[in-house]
């Protein structure tokens, strides 16, 4: 049995975490997209660990799934540009 990567948020983004902290608690749609990932990410350790099974393609979707979550919680972190007027 191989230990994988965690993949959690804070080895994601290290130099968000407070961010992350605080946009779960004021914006609903990056709490969810936060929790999605946790609990989709959970699911991938268990299989990639060995502690439950899966087909391949079930854990390729599961992996899309997270890549996912992972574009919505990064672009929320992303800083907004003002433009000039």
């Amino acid at each position: 049995m191989s230990v994988h990567s965690s993949h959690d948020l804070a080895e994601e983004f290290p130099e968000h975490a407070e961010r992350i902290r605080s946009l779960v608690l004021v914006d609903g749609k990056f709490s969810k997209a936060v929790q999605s990932y946790g609990e989709v990410n959970l699911e991938i350790l268990r299989i990639e660990n060995e502690l439950e099974t899966a087909s391949d393609e079930h854990l390729e979707t599961l992996k899309k799934k997270r890549l996912h979550h992972l574009d919505i919680i990064q672009q929320a972190l992303q800083p907004i540009e003002h433009t000039g007027t």
